[in-house]
């Protein structure tokens, strides 16, 4: 008898003749978050993945769960296809189930599913049997097919696998199988929960962050940087570009007019973005806008900001509520950090009426008037790149 991790997952099994790319991605991924393990081996096998010689089962599955593709992780025990065999293994999974439940009798059922057709029994009087042993052989269990404690769970396949738990994972597809893409980051509650989401459909994700010293502080890129440090939690790294948005934003300031002042400097973000991504091999800009959250963020404005843009901007936040997206934050551990009180550029030389229904041409307009190449220019010379691991990565 055998102890693994069985990987379940979700879409990647409707990918028809390209399910196999998905399936060595999400392959890859195990196989990075097992990287302290040496001795751990991922195989992949008629449609499963399973993890071989498990290591501490805490700090592994710990791992596990955020893998993007997994969508849940089942400790199991792989025997030969021998119903004897398979009824030792269903009494002792069941004989540990009692021994740690809060109060007997135990309620179970067995599910039982044959991808291996040629076994027999079949899976009902399968269930059936091995239901009837371990009422007789395992003190303290109880039948209950509607609401059970516990489900065992019996996969029939080259080998039997059986299963009484299963803890989920993030779901989505693994990362890196739609290609990379550059997060404009913030240290807003929003960009750091579209990347994720990003990440969840499969990008590879770097980051790039604007500040302007000293009109924001230390604590600012701080904040950022712990922000990328969770995200790699998700990950195991992320790559951060530093960008200085100071003289953009004090010729904004200087030689444009009030109300398209937020709108200017989003499209020199766009540009230099477009650029940084570009250098770096991504084909696509992720942001955390949100439709009508603020003035920036109106359609008129987004077709103004978007069209500075060389890339596509990918936006995966965008009908989304501001509940929705704190929940996700809390639930992805991003939250406590975007909520440090420290400004970043974004909140400067905010307009007292900012304009919600731009034109491209009159923006255009007020943007000739600035040395725009100049800029951009500056900027991408200023800007730093650093690589930022969680702390259980390292």
């Amino acid at each position: 008898m055998d102890r693994l991790l069985l990987i379940h997952y979700g879409e990647i099994g409707l990918k028809g003749e390209n399910r196999e790319f998905f399936e060595r991605k999400l392959q890859a991924g195990l196989q990075r978050a097992l990287a302290p393990w040496p001795g751990v081996s991922v195989e992949r096998r008629h449609g499963r993945l399973y993890i071989l010689n498990p290591p501490d089962p805490g700090a592994a599955l710990k791992r596990l769960e955020r893998v993007f593709g997994v969508v849940a992780i089942s400790p199991a025990v792989r025997v030969p296809l021998d119903l004897e065999a398979i009824a030792e293994a269903a009494r002792h999974l069941m004989q540990d189930a009692a021994a740690s439940a809060s109060a007997l009798p135990l309620t179970f059922k067995v599910k039982a599913r044959r991808a291996n057709k040629g076994f027999r029994p079949d899976s009902m009087e399968l269930q059936r049997l091995l239901g009837a042993d371990l009422l007789r052989t395992v003190p303290g269990l109880k039948v209950d097919v509607h609401e059970p404690e516990v489900i065992l769970e019996v996969e029939i396949r080259e080998n039997a696998y059986l299963y009484g738990r299963s803890i989920a994972g993030p779901g989505g597809l693994p990362l890196g199988a739609s290609g990379k893409a550059l997060l404009l980051l913030s240290g807003g509650i929003d960009s750091p929960v579209a990347g994720w989401m990003g990440m969840r459909r499969g990008l590879e994700m770097e980051c790039v962050h604007f500040y302007t010293p000293p009109f924001t502080g230390p604590r600012s890129v701080e904040k950022v940087e712990d922000l990328c440090r969770q995200l790699a939690t998700w990950c195991g790294r992320i790559r951060l570009h530093m960008a200085k948005l100071t003289d953009v934003q004090k010729a904004i300031w200087e030689g444009a007019p009030e109300d398209l002042r937020v709108l200017l400097m989003r499209r020199f973000m766009m540009r230099v973005a477009s650029e940084v991504a570009r250098q770096q091999g991504a084909s696509a800009l992720v942001t955390g806008e949100n439709l009508g959250q603020v003035a920036s963020q109106t359609v008129e404005s987004l077709t103004v900001i978007e069209a500075a843009a060389s890339l596509i901007v990918l936006r995966p936040l965008l009908a989304w509520d501001k509940t929705e997206i704190i929940r996700r934050a809390q639930e992805i551990e991003t939250y406590e950090i975007s909520i440090r009180p420290y400004e970043d550029c974004c909140t400067l030389f905010v307009p007292r009426h900012p304009r919600t229904r731009p034109g491209l041409a009159e923006v255009e307009e007020a943007e000739a008037k600035l040395p725009v190449e100049t800029l951009v220019r500056g900027c991408l010379e200023q800007t730093e790149s650093t690589i930022l691991k969680a702390p259980e990565w390292i």
